[in-house]
């Protein structure tokens, strides 16, 4: 059975590039650039990782990710925040995301992070 993968990215080229890549290495991905109801989504579709972006037009990747690592189903999911501002001084670990992943990023460790944390699981 494919892994499940939820990628919420509201930059529409990255997320066609993401979801292509993840498919093309057999897995199954949802992907979506509203936020609005991102829990509800992730709740029917039982992913077996997420993958967010940190900053949103409407919402913020760190909230979201802490929200679904206090959800009573969704907890043990591990989440990936997508940043451009890994520069700066968020602490993206202090959401309780699994890993993070820089902009631009190479596909490479975009597969490599994806299957690190799968692991994980």
């Amino acid at each position: 059975m494919l892994k499940r993968i939820l990628v919420l990215d509201d930059n529409m080229d990255i997320l066609e590039v993401v979801h292509e890549v993840l498919t093309y290495e057999q897995f199954e991905v949802k992907s979506t650039s509203d936020s609005t109801g991102i829990v509800g989504v992730a709740e029917e579709y039982n992913p077996d990782l997420i993958i967010l972006d940190f900053k949103l037009m409407d919402g913020n990747g760190g909230d979201i990710c802490r929200t679904i690592k206090s959800h009573k189903q969704l907890h043990k999911t591990p989440v990936i925040i997508f940043s451009a501002y890994t520069t700066n001084t968020i602490d993206f670990f202090s959401f309780g995301c699994d890993a993070v992943i820089a902009k631009p990023f190479d596909l490479t460790d975009l597969i490599g992070t994806v299957n690190q944390c799968l692991k994980m699981n």
